[in-house]
């Protein structure tokens, strides 16, 4: 990965959208165990999403940016009832894009949203990038409109992707705000049903060999 010579080409693998939680090794970040329609992260906590190839989450791309809540929430004041949840969203590197389709220019964003204790982070993340795109199946296929088509399509073979950037958490203001996300169309009416419901299949399918 990081020698001057090429390496082999991977494995079959999948296109998508992968869900990481603050927790992991040495205070890094940790593949989640379920679906961002259901889990329900704490004060304090940070979740992260990251768009790359990968055979299952043995090998998957974690964001490039530490799960740094403290940096992340600096100056969000929490209040009654609600709490804060550092998101980052890494778009990942033109290797991971789909044919036709480039990363956008902000490679990383964050926020730290100020939702309701019992929100999902699903519900963080609209705060944070618009619009989310799901299929009929309710999986996350894109996040800020990228990528434009396609949710978690089978690729043949690629290289691998250069290193991401190291350049540790934007503030809000520069990654895209917290401001207003899509929200509604998580939590209202039968998507929240068929959300909640799929998510078992979504991680499944992120998961297969």
């Amino acid at each position: 990965m990081f020698g001057a010579a090429a390496a082999p080409a991977e494995a079959a693998g999948y296109r998508y959208w992968s869900f990481w939680e603050s927790g992991g090794k040495g205070g890094g970040w940790a593949y989640a165990t379920q679906g961002p329609a259901t889990a329900r992260p704490a004060d304090g906590d940070a979740i992260g999403f990251r768009f790359a190839i990968s055979q299952d989450s043995n090998d998957a791309s974690k964001p490039s940016a530490a799960p740094d809540f403290a940096s992340v929430c600096a100056g969000v004041e929490k209040k009654p009832g609600t709490k804060r949840v550092a998101v980052v969203v890494d778009f990942g590197g033109p290797a991971d894009a789909p044919p036709g389709e480039t990363p956008p220019a902000k490679v990383l964003r964050v926020g730290c949203p100020l939702i309701r204790e019992d929100a999902t982070a699903a519900e963080a993340l609209a705060e944070v990038a618009k619009p989310l795109r799901y299929d009929t199946n309710a999986l996350l296929c894109g996040i800020s409109g990228y990528p434009a088509r396609g949710c978690g399509e089978q690729v043949a073979s690629r290289e691998p992707a250069k290193p991401a950037g190291t350049a540790g958490p934007r503030p809000a203001a520069a990654g895209g705000g917290s401001s207003g996300g899509p929200s509604v169309g998580l939590v209202a009416g039968g998507a929240a049903v068929l959300l909640l419901g799929a998510a078992g299949v979504w991680q499944a399918r992120r998961r297969r060999p």
